[in-house]
């Protein structure tokens, strides 16, 4: 083992340590001393391959989150000095800092507005100010989506420490819950300021510590390891799904996307169609379809005009035991294990989701021997199909079905 080898694992060890005391509430004092020098020789790829480390076992994710965001705030110090070189206006990393910057003038001019709701209560007009900033500040989840659908498959397939991510998305799902409980108690007519202040702390906290990682530690180590080049090219599938305030300056239509076949037509059990007119087929049916294969891997999405939940083709070819936040993972782990099993060959869920009605079915998919070849999850809003009544056996435009 080479003396750089030796003294990183020496470091990694020292820096486990240092969780392990804030994870089991140690007083970690001491701990911070004896871990000096592993502190201020931390690099991004460390805190990186830790994190997996921490992932793997296992630990409850309220704790962890909670003290891993005390772990990294004793390396802020250090963590601050890695940054990306400078980038251009249209890279995903200038991108990024721009949507970032204006996130960042939201949430301070949103400050002198939360004291006088502390000074003077919640009156009227502060009510409407905090309202519609944190609706602009809730614009910038869709930047999240981004990460999941685009840079984490890309992480996944290149880091073989890639569970960070997982972490991440835990964070993301804790500010999306958090912006979602302010926006109902804004609208309450004796809001609840003490709750209202807790998770206007949570939202801020967890929204810089956020911004801290992307800058200062995935960014930094995905030009070290993958290169900024890679990011770049993620651009296209980026402004699919939409930055939230500013969106790069790229060239659309010189975008080629490879064919599936050269051309011709598909010959099919019960006919036949050319490539074109099966994408439209798919693309016309009023659901949303993701299909993944034996090998759990996402093979196939189709892209309706108006997509309940977003999707990216840096997902082919993904493991969709990471298609999921940790929290949520096993149910889809249990769904095709018995669909595997041949215990079950479908599940149903139901979710009110932005004044809409949303069916989500999986569907186990087997071959003409009954074998198991992978799973068809279907989604559709059916707000219109829960008020159909009586029957309709003549064409009537003027009740059209949502």
């Amino acid at each position: 083992m080479s003396e750089i080898s030796q003294h990183r694992e020496q470091r990694l060890k020292q820096l486990e340590r240092l969780f392990d005391a804030i994870y089991e509430g140690k007083e970690a004092r001491e701990m911070v001393l004896v871990s000096k020098e592993a502190i201020e020789s931390v690099l991004p790829g460390d805190i990186i391959y830790l994190v997996h480390g921490l992932m793997l076992r296992k630990l409850p994710m309220q704790p962890l989150k909670t003290a891993v965001n005390k772990f990294i705030n004793l390396l802020s110090k250090t963590i601050k000095r890695f940054t990306v070189p400078s980038a251009d206006p249209n890279s995903f990393a200038g991108i990024s800092r721009a949507n970032y910057a204006l996130l960042d003038a939201e949430l301070k001019s949103m400050r002198e507005h939360i004291r006088q709701m502390n000074d003077t209560g919640l009156t009227p007009e502060l009510r409407g100010i905090i309202h519609s900033t944190l609706s602009k500040v809730a614009l910038f989840q869709s930047y999240y989506v981004i990460k999941e659908n685009c840079l984490f498959p890309l992480i996944e397939r290149h880091w073989p420490d890639f569970r960070c991510v997982q972490l991440m998305w835990s964070y993301h799902d804790d500010i999306r819950s958090n912006l979602k409980e302010l926006d109902g108690l804004l609208l309450q007519d004796a809001a609840d300021i003490a709750r209202i202040n807790r998770l206007l702390g949570d939202v801020y906290f967890n929204i810089y510590a956020i911004k801290l990682r992307d800058e200062n530690i995935l960014f930094p180590h995905l030009a070290e390891t993958i290169g900024m080049k890679a990011l770049d090219d993620l651009l296209p599938e980026c402004v699919a799904i939409g930055f939230p305030f500013v969106q790069p300056q790229i060239n659309l239509s010189a975008v080629e996307d490879e064919p599936l076949f050269s051309d011709g037509f598909v010959q099919l059990p019960t006919g036949y169609m050319s490539i074109e007119q099966i994408m439209l087929v798919f693309n016309h049916l009023p659901v949303d379809i993701t299909f993944v294969d034996e090998f759990d891997k996402v093979r196939f999405f189709s892209t309706p005009e108006h997509r309940i939940f977003p999707r990216s083709k840096a997902i082919i070819g993904r493991d969709v035991h990471h298609c999921h936040p940790k929290e949520s993972v096993h149910v889809v782990e249990e769904i095709v294990q018995s669909f595997r099993k041949g215990q079950r060959c479908k599940a149903s869920f139901w979710i009110q989701m932005k004044g809409k009605f949303i069916l989500i079915q999986y569907f186990a998919v087997r071959d003409a021997d009954g074998n198991y070849r992978g799973v068809l999850e279907v989604s559709q809003e059916v707000s219109g199909i829960r008020q159909l009544e009586g029957e309709q056996r003549l064409l009537d435009w003027d009740k059209p079905l949502n």
